[in-house]
């Protein structure tokens, strides 16, 4: 089912359920990209300077962010089931302060469940930026 649209007086105004789980997909990308630097921070050795109650105090930290953007993804995953599509929102100006391309894109409308970030990369793969 596309997102319902509605264009008027340039403004860009679609149902609020469909913004809301397509945030709701970034923040399970950025717990996916949180969760993943973890095990690496846990075995570098460059960490070996840290002591070690500020190295666990570190990947707890991590840990609790990864914990944070699931719950907040859930959060809003659940109250949007109560949302009416009927309820419209105009989300140029939101869109315009998203710097990421990607994540502009992505957030934008043009699918509903979009990732601004590949999660399936071949192994080297990598972003310059």
């Amino acid at each position: 089912m596309p997102p319902s649209i509605h264009h008027s007086n340039d403004a860009f105004e679609e149902a609020l359920p469909d913004v809301l789980m397509r945030v709701v997909s970034e923040l399970h990308d950025v717990a996916y990209l949180i969760e993943r630097i973890e095990p690496f921070l846990a075995n570098a050795h460059g960490a070996e300077g840290l002591p070690a109650a500020d190295r666990l105090m570190v990947l707890q930290g991590i840990d609790l962010a990864v914990q944070k953007t699931r719950g907040l993804a859930e959060f809003i995953d659940t109250i949007t089931s109560e949302i009416p599509s009927a309820m419209l929102v105009d989300v140029t100006t939101a869109l315009n302060l998203v710097k990421l391309a990607d994540m502009q894109k992505a957030l934008g409308g043009n699918q509903r469940h979009g990732h601004s970030q590949p999660l399936s990369r071949a192994a080297g793969d990598f972003d310059l930026f």
